[in-house]
């Protein structure tokens, strides 16, 4: 496991990516975005035409694709068979269908053992993303948690979803970020 492993928690929207980020450029460690783990199991399986509600049907996709994730430059980096993802993945469209991922437990447990195998391969780690701190990390060297009013969370999300063209309402966003 890596000498250092820092996680950051938090609901949706509430800064943990962004702290991370910032976090892990300071430390010069690697950055684990647990999100675009979700996210990149979402779109095999949307391409895929996947039944999202069915947790075997998810886990096949997991089991039959080859999923790479790497640090680079201000982030991390996405390619499921060697076909790099990371932009398509970020479409409001697959974020709004990974808590179809997410809430699969089976295919949670997976992710768990990838992101666990991610921090062995690295001296120093900074993770962000739900239960980084209590299920797949819990003994972290440090761990923190961000809280931000739901108003503000729902901002935040939205102007991010307007800087990439979508042009979903605040009421939408706030929505979305509940069912999340």
């Amino acid at each position: 496991m890596a000498d250092l492993i820092v996680t950051i928690d938090g609901p949706a929207g509430s800064g943990k990516s962004t702290v991370a980020r910032l976090l892990a450029q300071k430390l010069a460690a690697s950055f684990l975005d647990t999100g675009a783990m979700y996210r990149a199991v979402t779109f095999a399986a949307v391409q895929a035409g996947v039944d999202l509600s069915d947790q075997q049907k998810l886990l096949d996709v997991l089991h039959g694709h080859r999923f790479q994730f790497s640090t680079r430059a201000g982030g991390m980096s996405v390619a499921i068979d060697d076909v790099d993802v990371t932009e398509q993945i970020r479409s409001p469209d697959v974020t709004a269908k990974a808590r179809y991922t997410a809430s699969a437990p089976k295919v949670r447990e997976e992710l768990v053992r990838m992101q666990r195998e991610f921090a062995a391969g690295r001296r120093k780690v900074v993770t962000e993303g739900r239960d980084q701190g209590t299920v797949a990390f819990a003994d972290a060297d440090v761990k923190f948690f961000l809280t931000a009013d739901p108003a503000e969370r729902a901002r935040r999300r939205q102007a991010e979803l307007h800087a990439k063209g979508c042009n979903e309402s605040l009421e939408e966003t706030r929505k979305a970020i509940e069912e999340r």
